[in-house]
């Protein structure tokens, strides 16, 4: 599969980070309410309040937006693991997986109307993890927390059972917030997520 298309340059000097910022902003809400259809550099540049050459000088074209868009939505959410991964308290495994879930499911919904766009217009995101700097982030963080816990999980290969986790997590976090069950309320659905997932985990080591 071919590398996701990159920003032009990254911003080194505060000024030029805060102007890139108004611009994913931007592009954030012109996805949100036209999708990737309606979406384009004019439109992008017209909403951050900048000419259309300000954005090029950091992204070469609408799909390198959405690229550094994604890039900031993982890394808001190898924020959010990182921080209930690091704080959680009692510190067992379930305790981590709940603690996880609801952060997430919170983050999520913070944005709907976006994480729906990009949940399900962009299929070029299915890249290998590798692509993505935060995304790869995240793995690492979730195979570290197996780590930890190796004596309470059942799957020997921790490798694969980190991809199961983070996989079944965006299944069911991306269904839970933009896809919303209108006949369950919100917290059993958050608690149905983290019993799959620890039935998975914990299996016959229960």
């Amino acid at each position: 599969m071919p590398s996701l298309p990159q920003p032009r340059r990254t911003p080194r000097q505060a000024r030029s980070q805060a102007l890139v910022e108004a611009i994913l902003e931007a592009t954030a809400r012109v996805l949100a309410e036209r999708g990737y259809a309606g979406t384009n550099t004019n439109l992008v540049a017209e909403r951050a309040g900048v000419s259309v050459g300000s954005v090029y000088q950091y992204f070469p074209n609408k799909d390198s937006l959405i690229t550094a868009l994604h890039e900031r939505h993982a890394a808001q959410m190898y924020t959010v693991i990182d921080t209930v991964l690091a704080n959680s308290q009692p510190r067992t495994l379930r305790a981590h997986i709940a603690a996880m879930v609801h952060a997430l499911l919170a983050a999520h919904r913070v944005e709907p109307e976006l994480h729906r766009v990009l949940e399900k217009e962009f299929p070029f995101f299915d890249a290998p993890k590798d692509q993505s700097p935060a995304d790869n982030s995240i793995q690492q963080r979730v195979r570290q927390l197996l780590e930890q816990h190796r004596d309470e999980i059942a799957p020997r290969n921790r490798d694969l059972a980190t991809w199961v986790v983070l996989q079944t997590l965006d299944s069911l976090v991306h269904a839970a917030v933009i896809d919303a069950p209108s006949q369950f309320a919100p917290s059993a659905v958050e608690r149905a997520i983290v019993e799959v997932l620890m039935g998975y985990l914990a299996g016959a080591a229960r």
